[in-house]
């Protein structure tokens, strides 16, 4: 008779526990990699962005017999030209316009910040009477005039002692300086410098370039991470996410050409100073949703105060309506509501990027959102949950 095995013990062994730390200590120095380096791998992801993009304009010249390699540098000359030589035509006055906005802004900040004042001592009379119906009095004349000199003796050394054990207050003009100025120190940790910004930009084409010429071999590539008998959906839902950033992004420059135009147009008709500068402005900001037409109205709004506030009303009307343009009809022409990312989510996703990874994260935070949304579709709602979901850019039939 062969001996009965005795039961495994439950609980865990010296060796799943050596297991289990140095599987959390790997995912640690990982994640932990990843963060020291997070600003290379933004721009890796905008590169592989541009590059999906760029390869499909090479798919279409490579039908000419044209070769991968010189259609992706045929590509990038013929746009790189295109924005050197609107660049060149309109140098001369978009330089004068910002020079006009550099000049003009500060005075809107000192107006803004005399009418605050102006306010807040409307609001410190209006609580006078407040306080007198609480039982206080206002002392005679007399009592007044002799403690004048007294209680201007302490208000000024309040004064002093204020500026002395206090920093003293910041105007609003001196606090955004500052926040600008932290703003642009963090904008990019790589892009400190201009040979910095340089070669994140030589990075980005070549990355772009790679991917466009020979994207098999890293979608080849990707496909080893995966089992045999995983690789088929894998495969699938990398070809969908490329295809939905693809139409994305494509559908994202042609808006922000669109809004770029016509609110240089609108601008011009209205009579607004640096009207170009604020159209390039404008369609630049449109590639954030949602908050980059905020963000673009504010230098318009503050450029048509110094004419007047009837003026600035326009302007909001303007931009008000030409978002409302966008929605009502851009938008449904691109179908640029094809990634299908709710509003709340993609708020609170550019909120959280641009918190942990800087103005870089708030920009490319939709696509970051969209990768993920693919495969969460995909992967769990459609293949776990079971419901019947669309992905836009998963190939049917």
């Amino acid at each position: 008779m062969s001996p009965v095995a005795r039961p495994r013990d439950p609980g865990w062994r010296t060796r799943d526990i050596l297991r289990a730390a140095a599987l959390v200590a790997a995912i640690y120095m990982a994640l932990k990699l990843m963060w020291v380096g997070r600003s290379v791998l933004l721009i890796g992801f905008f590169g592989v962005l541009l590059g999906i993009v760029l390869a499909a304009g090479v798919d279409r010249l490579e039908r000419f017999r044209i070769p991968r390699v010189v259609g992706a540098v045929l590509i990038l000359l013929v746009f790189g030209g295109s924005m050197t030589g609107l660049g060149l035509l309109i140098a001369p006055q978009i330089g004068r316009q910002v020079g006009e906005l550099q000049q003009q802004i500060p005075r809107v900040l000192d107006g803004v910040e005399r009418w605050v004042q102006q306010r807040a001592g409307g609001v410190a009379e209006m609580m006078q009477p407040a306080q007198g119906q609480t039982g206080q009095r206002s002392p005679p004349a007399e009592s007044r005039s002799a403690t004048g000199s007294e209680g201007a003796g302490q208000s000024r050394g309040a004064a002093q002692g204020g500026q002395a054990g206090e920093d003293p207050p910041v105007s609003i003009r001196q606090g955004l300086t500052q926040q600008l100025a932290g703003a642009g120190r963090h904008f990019f940790a790589v892009f400190s410098s201009t040979l910095s910004v340089l070669g994140g930009l030589i990075i980005i084409l070549f990355v772009a370039v790679f991917v466009a010429v020979d994207p098999g071999l890293y979608h080849a590539g990707l496909m080893h991470l995966f089992p045999h008998r995983a690789r088929r959906k894998a495969g699938e839902v990398l070809s969908a996410t490329a295809t939905t950033l693809r139409r994305w992004m494509v559908m994202q420059l042609i808006a922000m050409l669109a809004i770029g135009v016509v609110t240089t147009v609108v601008l011009l008709l209205l009579g607004i100073k640096a009207a170009i500068a604020l159209g390039i402005i404008a369609g630049l900001l449109e590639f954030i949703p949602y908050l980059g037409p905020i963000l673009s109205a504010v230098p318009a709004i503050a450029m048509a105060v110094v004419d007047g506030p009837d003026k600035a009303i326009y302007v909001i009307i303007a931009y008000v309506a030409i978002q409302q343009l966008e929605g009502s009809v851009i938008q449904p022409l691109l179908m640029k509501e094809g990634l299908d990312i709710p509003p709340v989510l993609t708020i609170l996703g550019q909120a959280l990027l641009s918190l942990v990874l800087g103005f870089l994260g708030l920009m490319l935070a939709v696509p970051i959102l969209a990768t993920i949304m693919v495969p969460v579709k995909m992967l769990y709602v459609r293949d776990v949950v079971g419901d019947d979901v669309s992905v836009a850019g998963e190939k049917t039939g």
